[in-house]
C-alpha cells in the first residue's frame, strides 16, 4: 500500500531512518546495518522505541544481495549482515521518511528532486553529523520522559534550521566514497568512516551515549 503524501511520517508512533547511497549493495547497507547495530546497543531493541532503518539506492539493484566485502566490515563491528536485499529508491520511500541520510550530496540533490517535502529531513550522513554535534542535547526533549520519535522529529528540525550557518569546510567533508569492487581493505575505511560518523547521531537520537569496552 503506498503511504499517504506528507512531510513523511508514517505514524505518530514511529520515526523512519533511509540511508541512500548508489546500487544499495555497499555504503547504504552499511550504513543501515550498522545503524541497527548501535541502536540495539543504546535501547535493547530500536524498535522498542519506534525507530525503523532502512535503505535503498538511486540505482538501487532490486533484490541483489550486500556486496561480500560490506558483509565481512559488518561482521567486524559485530552487526548482523544477514538477510538483507536492496531496494531502488523509490517515491513511497522518501514519503515515508522521517530522515533521509545520503552517502554524498548527489544522492541528497536527487532525494530533494523527487520532492514530497523532503529537502528539511534530507541531509548527507557526514553533513547532518556535524550539524548534531553542534546542536546542544538539553534543548531536545528528553527521550525518556517524551519518547526516543518526539526527541528524533526535534533533532531534525534543529538540524534543518543550522544547515544554512554550518558549512561543510570543503566540498568533500561530506562525502562518503563509493568502495564498490575496491579491495577489502578500502571497504574496512569506509565502514571506519561511517561509524564514526554515526556515532554522535545515534546519541543525539537516543540520548544515550555509547558504551565502551
Amino acid at each position: 500500500m503506498t503511504a499517504p503524501e506528507g512531510r513523511g511520517i508514517g505514524t505518530e508512533s514511529t520515526f523512519r531512518i533511509l540511508h541512500v547511497s548508489t546500487g544499495n549493495v555497499c555504503r547504504s547497507p552499511i550504513t543501515e546495518r550498522l545503524t541497527r547495530h548501535a541502536l540495539s546497543h543504546r535501547l535493547g531493541d530500536p524498535l522498542t522505541g519506534g525507530l525503523i532503518v532502512e535503505s535503498a539506492g538511486t540505482w538501487g539493484h532490486e533484490g541483489a544481495p550486500m556486496e561480500a566485502n560490506a558483509e565481512t566490515v559488518l561482521t567486524d563491528f559485530g552487526a548482523d549482515p544477514s538477510g538483507f536485499v536492496g531496494r531502488e529508491l523509490l517515491d513511497e520511500h522518501v514519503i515515508r521518511a522521517d530522515l533521509v541520510l545520503t552517502a554524498t550530496r548527489d544522492h541528497r540533490a536527487q532525494v530533494i528532486s523527487m520532492g514530497h517535502s523532503a529537502g528539511l529531513r534530507t541531509f548527507t550522513l557526514k553533513e547532518f553529523t556535524r550539524l548534531v554535534r553542534a546542536i546542544d542535547p538539553a534543548t531536545l526533549p528528553d527521550a525518556y520522559d517524551d519518547g526516543v520519535v518526539e526527541r528524533a522529529r526535534a533533532l531534525v528540525r534543529a538540524a534543518a534550521a543550522l544547515r544554512g550557518w554550518l558549512l561543510a569546510p570543503s566540498a568533500e567533508a561530506d562525502e562518503v566514497y563509493d568502495p564498490y569492487g575496491a579491495p577489502i581493505t578500502f571497504f574496512r575505511s569506509i565502514g571506519d568512516e561511517i561509524n564514526q560518523a554515526l556515532d554522535p547521531v545515534v546519541t543525539a537520537l537516543t540520548g544515550v551515549s555509547a558504551r565502551r569496552s
